[in-house]
């Protein structure tokens, strides 16, 4: 008999164990975050996010079970426990099931706005055979936290009075889990990215021969070594149109487009680089160019040719522009681990170049822009100071996806005329700052502008930019209707699951189709461009033509991207 019963026993006693209110609060949470938000994503990005969220469902159910505790409030019995907790179990389960069957509908809403293809077949199960796993290496992690907290709590009992002793539990259990976090996990990881993200910066393509012309950057009468531009630099200066292609697509004679770009290799400190910089724009007559674009990269020195191509197709090649790298990282990994050196290297190289600028005859010299993706933009914002610019100021700027803490476009957004969409706001008159996504600005391209013009290239479905760690208490104002394009009908706000899911969008917002997410449509940069540089001498047929073009250009670089990725996965790399 005693065989018989012992399991019997044993599962009422696991049921009672459980927390009911986080079985509850859990499933909720497991339930909205299959719901939709600005990113499509597969079922092991759905399945690690809802994993996540069961375990913070329920580590806050169990936390209001012990403050009911702690306060002394009456508990039901242990065999009322037990029933109901059996019947959450089953009410949870069939929850469970029915928002893993709507799952797949909710994640095709999202991507059918993107014009993807649907996903069907097994998504559901393959959720929760990674939603599994997560929770249980995460209530695993919640398991050694509370035996930190109640070992520290035992022996510090023989010398506190108990509350203190249990506070200081979890005060030496916290510090204990952020330094193996902070120190040993991120630094070690960070460490890890630096030196591959260095290694892969220093390879050196085929395709990406020295230049033989002597006025390209990285030649051999060059004042930066080919060999120090770095990866992204290397692409930067080969990878543009030249004057026989641009020539080719408009019919008209060209110029060949010039190109500067100072890797970290070029010199010790920010300022040695852009010291160079300008010493190489100088050698090779750029500034005898109608137009010179100051770019910010994004954090691994990374410029979006597909900006750059359709401001020197749009101007004939009668153009120059400069960047300068400033980490080895990717933008998210220098944001955190380099916050501020970001914005230190572009203003040094911003301020070589307007000082130089400042100094020339103002009818002899090109007009000066601005432009930055990402964090790219974000540093670009902080590069030029506004009142340093009140008596002889820049023509403009371009700045695509900036991330949600770029304090300018944040204040911007904030002051916006009131019957304007957060995610497509009017500033104003719009002379100065006007904002555009795939549709272009909402005001007419004839509106005036003043001597400054700025543009916001921005998609609602960006989580980069739109991101808002208040996110976990209130809902952001982009939300409000109407919404976005680009953005699922269905999304819908729920207090700290809505924060998870931005979060992991924010990882995943450069794996959507061009023109969505925070990948940059070259077509959008051209009406950018056009409203910015005020280029008057094309055509609507014939810009209608180069966005075309250029958007084939830029498809077929992105297959022919992920072929050489697959190619260095297959080897191993």
């Amino acid at each position: 008999m005693t065989v018989k019963t012992m399991p019997n026993r044993q599962q009422p006693a696991r049921i009672q164990a459980l927390s009911g209110v986080g079985l509850v609060l859990g499933t909720l949470f497991f339930a909205a975050s299959l719901t939709p938000t600005l990113i499509p994503r597969t079922a092991l990005t759905q399945g690690v996010l809802a994993g996540l969220c069961f375990a913070a469902g329920y580590s806050i159910g169990l936390f209001l079970h012990w403050l009911w505790v702690y306060l002394e409030l009456p508990e039901p019995s242990a065999r009322s426990r037990r029933r109901g907790n059996a019947l959450i179990i089953a009410l949870c389960l069939a929850v469970a099931v029915f928002v893993l069957w709507q799952s797949t509908g909710w994640q095709n809403s999202i991507r059918s706005t993107m014009e993807m293809a649907p996903i069907s077949g097994l998504h559901p199960i393959k959720i929760c055979l990674v939603a599994l796993p997560t929770f249980a290496i995460l209530f695993a992690l919640g398991r050694l936290f509370r035996f930190l907290v109640r070992f520290f709590a035992t022996h510090m009992r023989r010398l506190v009075p108990p509350k203190i002793a249990y506070t200081g539990g979890v005060a030496i259990a916290i510090l204990i889990f952020w330094l193996l976090a902070s120190n040993v996990l991120v630094r070690a990881g960070f460490n890890t990215f630096e030196a591959s993200f260095r290694q892969y910066d220093a390879l050196l393509e085929p395709e990406r021969a020295q230049p033989i012309d002597a006025m390209k950057t990285g030649s051999a009468a060059s004042l930066i070594n080919w060999g120090e531009l770095g990866r992204a630099g290397r692409e930067f200066i080969a990878a543009g149109p030249d004057a026989i292609a641009i020539t080719a697509h408009t019919g008209r004679p060209a110029l060949e487009p010039i190109r500067v770009y100072a890797g970290l290799r070029s010199g010790e400190t920010a300022a040695a680089r852009a010291r160079l910089a300008l010493e190489e724009l100088k050698r090779q007559d750029a500034f005898e160019r109608s137009v010179l674009v100051v770019v910010t990269p994004t954090g691994t020195g990374w410029v979006d040719p597909a900006a750059l191509d359709a401001v020197e197709y749009l101007h004939e090649g009668d153009i120059a522009s400069v960047a300068m790298q400033y980490s080895y990282l990717s933008s998210p990994l220098s944001l955190l681990v380099q916050p501020d050196y970001g914005a230190e290297a572009a203003r040094a190289l911003f301020t070589e170049i307007y000082a130089y600028w400042t100094a020339l005859p103002k009818d002899h010299r090109p007009k000066l822009y601005l432009h930055g993706l990402s964090l790219g933009a974000r540093n670009s914002e902080r590069s030029a100071g506004l009142f340093e610019m009140i008596s002889d100021p820049i023509n403009g700027a371009v700045w695509s996806g900036p991330p949600f803490g770029s304090t300018l476009w944040r204040s911007i957004t904030n002051r916006r005329n009131s019957d304007s969409p957060a995610w497509l706001p009017e500033f104003h008159d719009g002379s100065l700052v006007r904002f555009m996504n795939q549709h272009g600005s909402t005001l007419a391209p004839q509106s005036p502008w003043g001597p400054i013009r700025v543009v916001y290239l921005q998609y609602a479905s960006d989580a980069i930019t739109f991101f808002e760690p208040e996110s976990w208490y209130r809902r952001p104002a982009w939300m409000q209707q109407p919404r976005g394009p680009d953005v699922s009908s269905t999304f819908r706000w729920y207090p700290i699951v809505t924060m998870l899911q931005l979060t992991l969008d924010m990882a995943l917002s450069d794996a959507t189709p061009m023109g969505y997410g925070h990948v940059y449509a070259p077509g959008h940069y051209v009406d950018a461009w056009v409203a910015v540089t005020g280029v008057d001498n094309w055509t609507a047929d014939e810009l209608s033509q180069l966005k075309t073009y250029l958007s084939n250009q830029a498809q077929t670089a992105m297959e022919s991207d992920d072929r050489k990725e697959d190619a260095y996965a297959n080897r191993g790399g």
